[in-house]
């Protein structure tokens, strides 16, 4: 700001005025005028600019609070935290089917294998673009309850019921063969990427603890998970992944955290089921669906307790495939089981700082 001179009076004169002409005088420092002093300000110089911006097209990463004008659409536009936390329907998968993988996010899906009790849909994939899902490579061999993690053009597969230690790499046309896992199972759940995975737990001839860490071409023993279980849901990364949910038996509502060495204990899910769906992070996860009985019941995990959210999915069902890499603001359930296979999708938009128009009514 700089500083402000001051002129000193020294004298009163005639009408009781304070005379400062007699060069006495002085400085404030800058470090001691505070903005919040100035007040009473009738206009700002127009060297200063306009307080709210004009462009011809949105900023690509506008920050919370920032208006603008767009002088293209002729609209004054502000970028806000907006809360919705609800489901909406999407596109229904073109086969339906229960017990399949999934993989990246809501407007880049990727859902494959899965669906008994007609073993041929297990080799099925489909693309989901936001809209609708399309047919893409198929899997060499049909897999139910199987693992998947990773992005649509570059997902990953692996175990699955017949109960296999087999791995697939997709690219977003076809499937091929990466390394195989050192325990086969089926019923385990998977985080990461396609380079940097994690599976763990599932069920050979009783449910297992066993993680295993993947590299993009081989699969190496992590940290041993605190509680055996299979049919669980997932989040997360490979040094930042989150289990939920399960089967021991009996089902549970326990929740674990895993920071690339080892698996703690985290917040419990508020309603205990199995073969339910979930994305996210470690610290912004959710989780919904699930059986028995079939369910709706959608919560949101902030890294140390899970809440509910007052509606759940539109069609309560387990046995559910999510896309795995997506946020916990934009989630997608899809297929599942509720007294057949289903073709449902929904779409979750939840708590997210969007772009709204200013509108005069």
């Amino acid at each position: 700001m700089g500083t402000i001179t001051r002129g000193i009076a020294n004298n009163v004169v005639t009408g009781g005025k304070l005379d400062g002409t007699d060069g006495l005088s002085g400085t404030v420092s800058a470090s001691n005028i505070a903005n919040a002093s100035l007040t009473n300000i009738t206009s700002v110089s127009p060297s200063l600019g306009f307080a709210v911006t004009s462009v011809a097209s949105d900023p690509v990463s506008p920050t919370e609070g920032q208006v603008w004008y767009n002088t293209t659409s002729k609209t004054l536009k502000g970028y806000q935290f907006a809360t919705v936390n609800a489901w909406a329907s999407g596109g229904n998968l073109t086969t339906a089917r229960e017990s399949l993988a999934g993989a990246g996010t809501q407007t880049a899906a990727l859902g494959f294998g899965g669906g008994t009790p007609t073993p041929t849909k297990g080799i099925l994939t489909e693309e989901y673009d936001g809209t609708s899902w399309s047919g893409g490579g198929n899997l060499p061999t049909a897999k139910v309850s199987l693992g998947g993690c990773g992005t649509q053009t570059s997902g990953l597969a692996f175990g699955g019921s017949p109960i296999t230690s087999t791995t697939e790499e997709y690219d977003g046309s076809t499937w091929t063969a990466g390394g195989n896992l050192g325990t086969a199972r089926y019923l385990l759940r998977g985080a990461g990427t396609q380079t940097s995975a994690l599976g763990f737990g599932g069920y050979i001839t009783g449910y297992v603890a066993n993680t295993e860490e993947y590299n993009g071409s081989t699969w190496t023993t992590g940290g041993t998970m605190g509680t055996a279980r299979g049919a669980m849901a997932s989040a997360g990364t490979q040094t930042a992944a989150l289990a939920f949910g399960g089967l021991i038996p009996p089902n549970t509502n326990i929740t674990e955290e895993y920071d690339g060495t080892s698996w703690t204990s985290g917040g419990p899910l508020n309603t205990t089921r199995r073969q339910l769906g979930g994305s996210g992070t470690q610290t912004l996860a959710i989780a919904f669906g699930g059986f028995p009985p079939s369910t709706g019941a959608t919560e949101l995990y902030d890294g140390t307790s899970w809440t509910n959210n007052p509606t759940g999915l539109n069609t309560g069902r387990g046995y559910l495939g999510s896309a795995q890499s997506a946020p916990q603001s934009a989630a997608l359930g899809f297929g599942g089981y509720l007294g057949g296979d289903s073709n449902a999708t929904e779409e979750w938009t939840g708590s997210t700082l969007q772009v709204k128009t200013v509108t005069v009514s």
